[in-house]
């Protein structure tokens, strides 16, 4: 599985972002090819102090190609250049492949990669 991740710093227009966000914004991203899941929170917190984040959202795709290949579609296309119209703090945009682990410390290696 493959991840990516949009880290929104504080707009300059808390509700307009949230409205924006939940109503054109995430239809948008409904119909990007490829994406197995996705989520996202409007209650960042830090563990400690205050966090650069407003928001975040998760996509999962089955790997970086799927991930590639959605970003790349004219859905993807369509969904990046929608960004403007709501992040006016801007977007951290990150990505990496996910290696699962358990409870009891436990590395699922399968995919060949040691990660924790």
């Amino acid at each position: 599985m493959h991840k990516l991740m949009v880290l929104y710093p504080e707009p300059a227009d808390r509700d307009h972002f949230r409205d924006y966000y939940v109503n054109n914004h995430l239809p948008l991203v409904t119909r990007m090819p490829g994406l197995l899941a996705w989520r996202y929170s409007f209650d960042v917190a830090a563990t400690q102090g205050q966090t650069p984040y407003f928001a975040v959202f998760e996509a999962e795709f089955a790997d970086a190609a799927a991930m590639t290949a959605s970003r790349e579609s004219p859905e993807g296309r369509q969904v990046a250049a929608d960004v403007a119209n709501y992040a006016t703090g801007g977007a951290v945009v990150i990505h990496y492949p996910v290696q699962n682990g358990t409870p009891r410390g436990r590395v699922d290696t399968r995919s060949g990669k040691n990660g924790v």
